[in-house]
Protein backbone atom coordinates (compact mmCIF):
# COMPACT_ATOMS: atom_id res chain seq x y z
CA UNK A 1 0.00 0.00 0.00
CA UNK A 2 1.76 2.95 -1.13
CA UNK A 3 1.72 6.68 1.31
CA UNK A 4 -1.98 8.15 -0.43
CA UNK A 5 -3.69 4.87 0.07
CA UNK A 6 -3.03 5.10 3.29
CA UNK A 7 -3.84 8.25 4.03
CA UNK A 8 -7.07 8.06 2.03
CA UNK A 9 -7.69 4.84 4.22
CA UNK A 10 -6.89 6.70 7.29
CA UNK A 11 -8.79 9.22 6.80
CA UNK A 12 -12.01 7.54 5.73
CA UNK A 13 -11.90 5.16 8.93
CA UNK A 14 -11.43 8.74 10.78
CA UNK A 15 -14.80 10.39 9.35
CA UNK A 16 -16.30 6.99 9.85
CA UNK A 17 -15.89 6.97 13.51
CA UNK A 18 -17.16 10.29 13.87
CA UNK A 19 -20.28 9.86 11.48
CA UNK A 20 -20.85 6.89 13.35
CA UNK A 21 -22.39 8.96 16.23
CA UNK A 22 -25.48 10.10 14.49
CA UNK A 23 -28.29 7.20 14.34
CA UNK A 24 -28.31 7.36 17.85
CA UNK A 25 -27.92 11.12 18.45
CA UNK A 26 -30.56 11.80 15.60
CA UNK A 27 -32.86 9.24 16.64
CA UNK A 28 -36.27 9.99 17.20
CA UNK A 29 -38.06 8.03 20.42
CA UNK A 30 -39.93 8.91 23.55
CA UNK A 31 -36.19 11.19 24.76
CA UNK A 32 -35.60 12.91 21.19
CA UNK A 33 -38.49 13.85 19.74
CA UNK A 34 -37.92 14.31 15.73
CA UNK A 35 -36.43 18.15 15.76
CA UNK A 36 -37.52 20.62 13.36
CA UNK A 37 -34.80 22.83 11.95
CA UNK A 38 -35.17 26.35 9.81
CA UNK A 39 -32.20 26.52 7.39
CA UNK A 40 -32.01 30.35 6.63
CA UNK A 41 -29.84 31.62 3.41
CA UNK A 42 -30.96 35.34 2.92
CA UNK A 43 -27.88 36.98 1.53
CA UNK A 44 -28.38 40.85 1.89
CA UNK A 45 -24.92 41.51 0.93
CA UNK A 46 -22.58 38.97 -1.27
CA UNK A 47 -24.17 35.62 -1.88
CA UNK A 48 -22.24 32.79 -2.08
CA UNK A 49 -22.69 30.36 -4.40
CA UNK A 50 -23.39 26.99 -2.22
CA UNK A 51 -26.41 29.06 -1.30
CA UNK A 52 -27.36 30.44 -4.81
CA UNK A 53 -30.61 28.46 -6.33
CA UNK A 54 -31.46 28.07 -9.50
CA UNK A 55 -33.56 29.32 -12.08
CA UNK A 56 -36.80 27.96 -10.97
CA UNK A 57 -35.99 28.54 -7.35
CA UNK A 58 -34.52 24.97 -7.13
CA UNK A 59 -32.89 24.34 -3.63
CA UNK A 60 -29.01 25.50 -3.69
CA UNK A 61 -26.46 22.90 -3.10
CA UNK A 62 -26.11 23.59 0.75
CA UNK A 63 -30.06 23.49 1.11
CA UNK A 64 -30.17 19.86 -0.86
CA UNK A 65 -27.25 19.11 1.46
CA UNK A 66 -28.52 19.82 4.70
CA UNK A 67 -32.37 18.34 2.96
CA UNK A 68 -30.58 15.14 2.49
CA UNK A 69 -28.87 14.94 5.77
CA UNK A 70 -32.03 15.07 7.76
CA UNK A 71 -33.59 12.64 5.97
CA UNK A 72 -31.09 10.47 6.67
CA UNK A 73 -30.55 11.50 9.87
CA UNK A 74 -34.29 11.81 11.12
CA UNK A 75 -34.67 15.64 11.65
CA UNK A 76 -36.97 17.64 9.39
CA UNK A 77 -35.71 20.21 7.42
CA UNK A 78 -37.39 23.50 6.08
CA UNK A 79 -35.63 25.98 3.29
CA UNK A 80 -36.03 29.31 3.20
CA UNK A 81 -34.64 33.03 2.02
CA UNK A 82 -37.79 34.64 3.15
CA UNK A 83 -36.89 36.54 6.24
CA UNK A 84 -40.88 37.11 6.75
CA UNK A 85 -40.86 33.90 8.45
CA UNK A 86 -38.58 35.27 11.71
CA UNK A 87 -41.91 36.09 13.57
CA UNK A 88 -42.57 34.51 17.02
CA UNK A 89 -45.43 32.41 16.13
CA UNK A 90 -43.84 31.00 13.14
CA UNK A 91 -39.89 30.40 14.64
CA UNK A 92 -41.88 28.38 17.46
CA UNK A 93 -41.95 25.73 15.89
CA UNK A 94 -38.28 25.53 14.84
CA UNK A 95 -35.92 23.74 17.60
CA UNK A 96 -33.08 25.28 15.31
CA UNK A 97 -31.86 27.49 13.38
CA UNK A 98 -28.93 27.23 10.02
CA UNK A 99 -27.82 29.80 8.84
CA UNK A 100 -25.30 30.82 6.19
CA UNK A 101 -26.13 34.62 5.20
CA UNK A 102 -24.98 37.96 4.66
CA UNK A 103 -25.15 41.63 6.09
CA UNK A 104 -28.08 43.16 8.04
CA UNK A 105 -30.86 40.48 7.19
CA UNK A 106 -33.50 43.20 8.01
CA UNK A 107 -32.76 44.97 5.05
CA UNK A 108 -33.49 45.19 1.76
CA UNK A 109 -30.77 44.47 -1.21
CA UNK A 110 -28.54 41.45 -1.78
CA UNK A 111 -30.60 39.09 -3.59
CA UNK A 112 -33.76 40.33 -3.13
CA UNK A 113 -35.70 38.51 -0.95
CA UNK A 114 -37.99 39.33 2.08
CA UNK A 115 -35.85 40.94 4.61
CA UNK A 116 -36.58 39.55 8.50
CA UNK A 117 -38.67 42.38 10.44
CA UNK A 118 -36.90 44.12 12.65
CA UNK A 119 -39.06 42.47 15.69
CA UNK A 120 -37.98 39.10 13.97
CA UNK A 121 -34.39 39.78 14.74
CA UNK A 122 -35.27 40.18 18.70
CA UNK A 123 -37.57 36.92 18.26
CA UNK A 124 -34.80 35.04 16.98
CA UNK A 125 -32.22 35.96 19.87
CA UNK A 126 -34.79 35.71 22.20
CA UNK A 127 -35.51 32.16 20.99
CA UNK A 128 -32.33 31.18 21.15
CA UNK A 129 -31.92 32.63 24.97
CA UNK A 130 -34.43 30.85 25.88
CA UNK A 131 -33.56 27.32 24.74
CA UNK A 132 -33.52 26.68 21.20
CA UNK A 133 -30.18 26.27 19.02
CA UNK A 134 -28.33 27.64 16.68
CA UNK A 135 -25.76 26.67 14.00
CA UNK A 136 -23.79 29.44 11.99
CA UNK A 137 -21.66 28.18 8.31
CA UNK A 138 -18.98 30.68 7.07
CA UNK A 139 -20.72 33.69 6.43
CA UNK A 140 -23.05 33.31 8.94
CA UNK A 141 -20.28 35.59 10.99
CA UNK A 142 -20.52 38.11 8.09
CA UNK A 143 -24.15 38.94 9.51
CA UNK A 144 -25.41 41.95 11.62
CA UNK A 145 -22.28 43.90 11.87
CA UNK A 146 -21.36 45.53 14.65
CA UNK A 147 -21.25 49.16 14.24
CA UNK A 148 -17.35 50.51 14.51
CA UNK A 149 -14.15 49.96 13.31
CA UNK A 150 -14.18 47.12 10.99
CA UNK A 151 -10.45 45.67 12.28
CA UNK A 152 -10.57 46.37 15.98
CA UNK A 153 -11.99 44.86 19.03
CA UNK A 154 -14.84 46.22 20.53
CA UNK A 155 -16.48 47.06 24.09
CA UNK A 156 -18.87 44.31 24.95
CA UNK A 157 -21.61 47.01 24.83
CA UNK A 158 -20.70 48.03 21.30
CA UNK A 159 -21.15 44.22 19.99
CA UNK A 160 -24.31 43.71 18.10
CA UNK A 161 -26.48 41.47 20.06
CA UNK A 162 -26.33 38.78 17.00
CA UNK A 163 -22.59 38.65 16.90
CA UNK A 164 -22.36 38.19 20.85
CA UNK A 165 -24.83 35.58 20.44
CA UNK A 166 -22.72 33.64 17.53
CA UNK A 167 -19.50 34.74 19.44
CA UNK A 168 -17.45 36.16 16.78
CA UNK A 169 -17.64 38.05 14.18
CA UNK A 170 -15.62 38.54 10.23
CA UNK A 171 -13.36 40.82 9.64
CA UNK A 172 -11.54 40.59 5.88
CA UNK A 173 -10.40 36.89 3.87
CA UNK A 174 -7.65 36.92 2.11
CA UNK A 175 -7.08 34.34 -1.38
CA UNK A 176 -8.38 31.01 -0.75
CA UNK A 177 -5.74 28.46 0.13
CA UNK A 178 -5.08 25.50 2.70
CA UNK A 179 -5.05 26.46 6.14
CA UNK A 180 -4.20 23.75 9.15
CA UNK A 181 -6.81 23.25 11.75
CA UNK A 182 -6.27 21.86 15.12
CA UNK A 183 -8.37 19.97 16.54
CA UNK A 184 -8.87 21.14 20.18
CA UNK A 185 -11.79 18.88 21.28
CA UNK A 186 -11.82 16.11 18.93
CA UNK A 187 -14.51 14.80 21.65
CA UNK A 188 -17.33 16.98 20.54
CA UNK A 189 -19.83 15.35 18.37
CA UNK A 190 -18.89 15.22 14.91
CA UNK A 191 -15.30 15.35 15.72
CA UNK A 192 -14.53 12.39 17.22
CA UNK A 193 -11.45 10.63 15.78
CA UNK A 194 -10.82 14.21 13.85
CA UNK A 195 -7.11 14.56 13.80
CA UNK A 196 -5.21 17.99 12.89
CA UNK A 197 -5.99 18.43 8.92
CA UNK A 198 -5.37 20.88 5.99
CA UNK A 199 -8.05 22.16 3.81
CA UNK A 200 -8.34 24.52 1.12
CA UNK A 201 -10.83 27.00 1.80
CA UNK A 202 -12.17 30.69 1.83
CA UNK A 203 -10.69 31.32 5.24
CA UNK A 204 -11.80 34.22 7.53
CA UNK A 205 -10.06 36.59 9.43
CA UNK A 206 -12.49 36.80 12.99
CA UNK A 207 -12.55 39.18 15.94
CA UNK A 208 -14.98 39.73 18.43
CA UNK A 209 -14.65 36.65 20.11
CA UNK A 210 -16.63 35.84 23.04
CA UNK A 211 -14.68 34.95 26.07
CA UNK A 212 -16.88 31.80 27.09
CA UNK A 213 -15.86 29.78 23.68
CA UNK A 214 -15.60 26.14 23.98
CA UNK A 215 -12.95 25.94 21.25
CA UNK A 216 -13.63 23.02 18.89
CA UNK A 217 -10.69 23.91 15.56
CA UNK A 218 -8.30 26.68 15.87
CA UNK A 219 -6.73 27.99 12.60
CA UNK A 220 -3.31 27.67 12.67
CA UNK A 221 -1.67 30.59 10.63
CA UNK A 222 1.44 30.01 9.79
CA UNK A 223 2.83 30.19 6.17
CA UNK A 224 -0.68 31.54 5.44
CA UNK A 225 -0.76 34.24 2.42
CA UNK A 226 -2.59 37.82 3.51
CA UNK A 227 -2.09 40.38 6.10
CA UNK A 228 -5.16 39.43 7.71
CA UNK A 229 -3.61 36.06 8.59
CA UNK A 230 -0.42 37.54 10.15
CA UNK A 231 -1.70 36.93 13.80
CA UNK A 232 -1.43 34.50 16.45
CA UNK A 233 -3.82 31.23 16.31
CA UNK A 234 -7.56 32.00 16.62
CA UNK A 235 -11.07 30.04 17.01
CA UNK A 236 -12.66 29.00 13.64
CA UNK A 237 -15.15 25.88 14.87
CA UNK A 238 -17.14 26.64 18.47
CA UNK A 239 -19.30 26.25 20.85
CA UNK A 240 -20.70 28.36 23.57
CA UNK A 241 -23.89 28.54 25.55
CA UNK A 242 -26.34 31.75 25.19
CA UNK A 243 -28.17 31.65 28.23
CA UNK A 244 -30.69 28.67 27.98
CA UNK A 245 -29.77 27.93 24.43
CA UNK A 246 -26.65 26.41 22.46
CA UNK A 247 -24.85 27.97 19.95
CA UNK A 248 -22.13 26.43 17.40
CA UNK A 249 -20.50 27.57 14.36
CA UNK A 250 -17.62 26.72 12.05
CA UNK A 251 -15.91 29.66 9.27
CA UNK A 252 -15.95 26.27 6.83
CA UNK A 253 -18.63 26.60 4.32
CA UNK A 254 -17.52 28.75 1.15
CA UNK A 255 -16.50 25.96 -1.56
CA UNK A 256 -18.66 23.36 -2.81
CA UNK A 257 -16.41 20.72 -2.26
CA UNK A 258 -15.98 21.46 1.70
CA UNK A 259 -19.93 21.30 1.56
CA UNK A 260 -19.86 18.02 -0.28
CA UNK A 261 -17.21 16.23 2.13
CA UNK A 262 -17.77 14.07 4.56
CA UNK A 263 -15.60 15.84 7.50
CA UNK A 264 -17.91 18.79 7.06
CA UNK A 265 -21.00 16.49 7.27
CA UNK A 266 -19.82 15.28 10.16
CA UNK A 267 -19.10 18.52 12.20
CA UNK A 268 -22.59 20.02 11.10
CA UNK A 269 -24.40 16.86 12.03
CA UNK A 270 -22.67 16.78 15.56
CA UNK A 271 -22.60 20.45 15.73
CA UNK A 272 -26.77 20.05 15.10
CA UNK A 273 -27.24 17.49 16.74
CA UNK A 274 -25.54 19.23 20.24
CA UNK A 275 -27.38 22.52 19.67
CA UNK A 276 -31.15 20.84 19.77
CA UNK A 277 -30.51 18.97 22.25
CA UNK A 278 -30.06 15.37 20.97
CA UNK A 279 -26.71 14.61 22.41
CA UNK A 280 -24.37 16.20 25.16
CA UNK A 281 -21.02 17.42 25.16
CA UNK A 282 -19.10 19.28 27.61
CA UNK A 283 -18.33 22.39 26.28
CA UNK A 284 -16.64 24.47 29.41
CA UNK A 285 -15.00 27.27 28.01
CA UNK A 286 -11.48 26.83 26.73
CA UNK A 287 -10.66 30.26 25.16
CA UNK A 288 -7.67 31.56 26.41
CA UNK A 289 -6.04 27.63 26.82
CA UNK A 290 -6.70 26.69 23.52
CA UNK A 291 -6.16 30.24 21.72
CA UNK A 292 -4.76 32.83 24.48
CA UNK A 293 -3.68 35.17 22.00
CA UNK A 294 -6.36 35.30 19.33
CA UNK A 295 -7.77 39.01 20.22
CA UNK A 296 -4.06 39.76 18.87
CA UNK A 297 -5.21 41.46 15.19
CA UNK A 298 -2.78 42.37 12.43
CA UNK A 299 -1.37 45.78 12.71
CA UNK A 300 -3.05 48.43 10.72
Amino acid sequence: MNRREMLTRTGAATLALGLGQFPRGWAAGADTPKRRILMFTRSQGFEHSVVKRGKNNELSLAERIVKDLGAKHGFEVTCTKDGREFLPESIAKYDGFLFETTGDLTKEGGDKQPPMPVEGKRALLQAIADGKGFVGSHCASDTFHSPGGKSVNQEPAQIDPYIAMLGGEFIIHGAQQKARMRVIDPSFPGAKGLTDFQLLEEWYALKNFAPDLHVILAEDNEGMKGPMYQRPDFPATWARRHHKGRVFYTSMGHREDVWESERFHSLLLGGLAWAVGNVEADVTPNFQKATPQATQLPKQ
